[in-house]
């Protein structure tokens, strides 16, 4: 399984109400493209405060690697990868994206 995880730094004017959208987006995925098990999101909860101003994040977890690879391909995917690039603090350096295999 490969956990992809992504960590975000929004612009200061993005709302929570649009952070959701952006998520449920993200877990609507599931529901279209076979090979996510599972989707979580939310906010930074380290009390470490080495977060580098990354405050946001989501995991998905998908099957394989060839899951993950048919996801970053997949239209429905680059749509919502299109919206959150927009919605970054610097666009693509305004978030990390770390793939886990486990």
């Amino acid at each position: 399984m490969i956990l992809h995880c992504v960590f975000l730094r929004f612009k200061s004017s993005v709302q929570d109400a649009e952070k959701q959208e952006i998520y449920a987006a993200i877990a609507a995925l599931k529901n279209t493209l076979s090979g996510i098990v599972d989707v979580k999101f939310g906010p930074n909860m380290s009390s470490e405060g080495l977060s580098g101003g990354f405050l946001d994040g989501f995991i998905v977890t998908f099957e394989s690697p060839e899951a993950r690879d048919t996801y970053l391909a997949a239209p429905d995917h680059l749509t919502v990868a299109e919206r959150i690039v927009a919605s970054a603090d610097g666009g693509l350096s305004g978030l990390i994206v770390y793939d886990l295999a486990i």
